[in-house]
């Protein structure tokens, strides 16, 4: 910024007025942006590279060095601390001095927390700390061995504060690598950090491995630190997200909280299955997560849960989560991961100041840069050792020499008429310099007496051999690293300590769920990769979804039945390697696997909510879809949206669908999708109006063409100002010839699909039914063989806020056959306020 001003005023002095100076907007805004991004950067949000701190954490360290808040000292007040922050080396707000220094006393926040604290420093339900009057603090003893040893021995470079009052450092001299071991995490101009803590002990362990072998494989590396410690402890599901973190600087790492299932005392004495919580992932507030869970809970996304409380106390965490009778424990578990921040995605990103510059490093370029300044800081320590050990022997030699003629030396002195001259007589007479001969006026009586000469004497040999010792150091670099290597593993023995995140394989649950220690490990369903199988997957009118054995008793039997709360309404014969394709109304396509949905065991099962299966993003569900990938087809998915628009998209545009999801067609205002469906070239479909209407349409290339995803779609067929869509039905007229049409107020007929003229896209159709009631509309359509022996089941719902619903069944067969023209029979006796509200096809 100086040398900035410097040169406005250089061009100031060369304008005409001296005063002002034309410049463009583009440029003074570009210039005073970069300034201000660089201020950021190196300046506030990111740590460095070499002792792991940022701008403020250092001051705050440093300060407290200062104040001489040691280990083995009393607390002082924080507000002390953060005033002399403030008015010594960070002109900032004090609130934010005051964060900071928090953060670097919570146990829970720093795996190896740097400060000690005395009073309430917050907790992991978010509670703020007290005041900065009431709390008190001291320096960690990993914090002022691991950060200060040293640090008044020209091992690091000191530079002036805001306004040149006081000195502070540039960088403290670590002997830990703190940006690994309590991670980091900012956000500057245009980048962030996030960097995840590790343990201490396998830190120090991969320093010294690459020490000995510094081209060591990173697969060795790896084992020696396999991956972050959270305070918090936690599960780390073993992944390619510590690998890319490791070898590239960027990964997501998926850590899960640790989960039991116990039978516990519910409300009335009753024993209740439950499961316990006594580890959340890193950095998420407890009581926020349980907010979350109540409030999924009554809005019936999280279906089972009777209670949840907190029991939790200065011993530990307990979260009990009491369960319905009839949920499964393991289904409940899984929900809680994909719903909850009870699993979440730790996305590392290895960015640090590296020689002030930013950079994203991998685990090994920062343990050799750490190592790289060891050695710095090692070589300046012992060099200034060194400086201090030759200038007292110099001093203690020339001591000795005058000890051993000193009656000379005091008839020298006293025959001298000043110091000056003392001085020069000595200098002449015994060949000493000036530092000796100043030592030598200032030496005590006391040191003439024999002990004290003996003092001296032993004092020069143990300077020979410290500087015998501080030269080989400095002059063998092999002998620098070993006493690197041996600080090393003093701190490792003083201050390290056991993991706290486990890390689980795939292999490690393989065993029903068990661990090489034989101890419960929880449920990794979905991620092991099992043989397929078949699988009945099976949809309610009410959202809910479940998978059924499709040789199993229960799986036939939900076939068959169905009840006002559990009426199926789309059931596929799928795999477990397969995967569901669900769109929304907005018309983003989701891919959800088959084998992620629970399986269900008895056909009373209502399933799990199918929107708490996908990403939080899904809000209205219109369709699932299953096919399979791996046959070869020319079928392809035709969609239809509200306002009748119809396209083609190739299946292969929907492969790799991440969790954002993919556009799988463009829509218009106030457009929404309708219906999909995976067709063929050689089908039909007949699309329905409310109005009874019904257009039977080729599905080949002529009249859908393929269109792009991002296309909005022709039309399909021109509706009325009072008409909407009742529904689509895709047949074949040799295996489906008869079409089922079924009104609101409970009339329905079959017709023949041929009967219904062919026509072309964009036109208005034909009239397919009759009305007999005034107001009624048409609400499905279906393609049925000829000869069956499904049922037709109606859920019937009444009117008002909290409508009942009962069911309606009658036989197939019992339905009319009537041409386009008929108005069907009457197949439910519904009252004044009742309207069909869904309808199903159950064999």
């Amino acid at each position: 910024m100086a040398k900035r001003s410097k040169q406005l005023n250089l061009l100031a002095s060369e304008a005409p007025q001296g005063q002002i100076i034309p410049t463009s907007l583009y440029s003074e805004m570009q210039q005073s942006y970069l300034e201000y991004a660089m201020s950021v950067i190196v300046g506030r949000a990111l740590p460095d590279v070499r002792d792991g701190l940022k701008p403020v954490h250092r001051r705050i360290i440093f300060a407290m060095h200062e104040l001489g808040l040691v280990p083995d000292r009393p607390y002082r007040k924080c507000a002390r601390v953060v005033g002399d922050v403030l008015g010594k080396y960070h002109p900032h707000g004090d609130q934010s001095v005051y964060d900071a220094l928090v953060r670097l006393v919570q146990d829970f926040s720093s795996r190896y927390p740097l400060l000690a604290g005395h009073g309430n420093f917050g907790s992991v339900d978010n509670d703020p700390a007290a005041a900065m009057r009431y709390t008190e603090c001291r320096l960690a003893p990993v914090g002022h061995e691991a950060l200060l040893s040293n640090i008044n021995e020209d091992v690091i470079d000191f530079t002036d504060n805001f306004d040149g009052s006081q000195q502070e450092p540039l960088v403290l001299p670590a002997q830990l690598p703190m940006l690994l071991l309590n991670g980091a995490a900012g956000i500057a101009v245009g980048m962030a950090t996030n960097i995840p803590p590790h343990n201490l002990s396998e830190v120090v362990d991969g320093l010294i491995a690459l020490i000995d072998r510094p081209h060591l494989a990173d697969a060795e590396l790896f084992k020696l630190i396999p991956g972050p410690d959270f305070p918090t402890g936690g599960l780390i599901i073993e992944n390619a997200g510590i690998h890319d973190a490791y070898t590239k600087g960027r990964g997501s790492i998926t850590i899960r909280g640790i989960a039991s299932v116990e039978t516990v005392r519910g409300k009335g004495r009753r024993s209740r299955v439950a499961i316990i919580v006594t580890e959340l992932p890193y950095q998420v507030n407890k009581a926020a997560w349980i907010e979350k869970i109540a409030d999924l809970a009554n809005n019936n996304k999280l279906d089972g849960i009777s209670d949840i409380r907190d029991e939790s106390d200065r011993t530990g965490m307990r979260v009990v989560i009491e369960l319905k009778k009839e949920v499964n424990p393991e289904v409940m578990l899984e929900q809680l991961y994909r719903q909850t921040a009870l699993q979440m995605n730790f996305g590392a990103i290895m960015l640090a100041l590296s020689g002030s510059q930013p950079k994203q490093m991998p685990l090994r370029d920062i343990l050799q840069e750490f190592i790289s300044f060891r050695e710095e800081t090692l070589t300046r320590r012992y060099r200034y050792e060194l400086n201090q050990a030759q200038d007292r022997l110099h001093i203690v030699e020339g001591l000795v020499t005058v000890l051993a003629a000193i009656d000379e030396v005091i008839q020298i002195i006293r025959t001298s008429a000043d110091t000056a001259t003392a001085k020069a007589s000595l200098a002449d007479r015994y060949a000493l310099s000036d530092t000796q001969t100043s030592a030598i006026l200032a030496m005590p009586l006391r040191r003439l007496t024999g002990m004290e000469q003996q003092n001296l004497h032993d004092e020069m040999v143990e300077l020979g051999e410290t500087i015998a010792k501080l030269s080989v150091l400095l002059g063998d670099r092999h002998e620098l690293l070993k006493s690197l290597k041996k600080d090393l593993r003093q701190l490792k023995k003083k201050h390290g300590d056991e993991r706290r995140t486990r890390i689980i394989s795939l292999a490690d649950v393989a065993n029903n769920g068990h661990g090489d220690d034989g101890e419960p490990e929880l449920s990794l369903s979905g991620m092991l990769e099992l043989p397929p199988e078949d699988a009945l997957v099976q949809l309610n009118h009410k959202g809910y979804i479940k998978r059924l054995d499709p040789d199993s008793r229960s799986a036939k039997t939900a076939m068959s039945q169905a009840s006002a709360d559990d009426l199926p309404i789309a059931t596929y014969q799928t795999r477990t390697d397969e995967d569901l394709i669900v769109l929304t109304a907005e018309a983003k396509a989701f891919t959800l696997p088959v084998s992620d949905i629970p399986l269900s065991r008895t056909a009373r099962s209502k399933g799990t909510p199918l929107i708490t299966l996908l990403p939080d993003a899904v809000d209205q569900i219109v369709t699932q879809l299953a096919w399979d990938r791996q046959a070869e087809t020319d079928a392809s998915l035709v969609m239809l949206t509200k306002q009748a628009k119809i396209k083609r998209s190739p299946l292969t545009e929907f492969s790799g669908i991440n969790s954002r999801g993919l556009i799988a067609a463009k829509l218009k205002d106030k457009d929404a999708l309708f219906w999909a469906e995976v067709l063929g070239q050689d089908q039909q479909m007949a699309i329905a109006t409310s109005g009874g209407r019904v257009l039977r349409l080729m599905t080949d290339e002529e009249q859908i063409p393929t269109l792009s995803r991002t296309a909005i779609g022709n039309q399909a067929m021109r509706l009325g100002r009072a008409e909407s869509l009742a529904g689509v039905a895709a047949f074949n007229l040799e295996t489906t010839p008869e079409l089922l049409l079924i009104t609101a107020k409970g009339y329905a007929k079959r017709v023949r699909a041929s009967s219904i003229r062919l026509a072309t896209r964009g036109n208005i159709g034909t009239q397919a039914i009759s009305y007999k009631v005034k107001g009624d509309s048409l609400i499905a359509i279906m393609a049925i063989a000829t000869e069956t022996e499904m049922a037709v089941t109606l859920l019937v719902s009444g009117a008002g806020d909290n409508p009942e619903t009962r069911l309606v069944q009658i036989e197939l067969a019992k339905i009319p056959l009537e041409p386009a023209n008929g108005q069907g029979k009457a197949i439910a006796k519904l009252a004044k306020d009742e309207h069909v509200a869904q309808v199903a096809l159950l064999g």
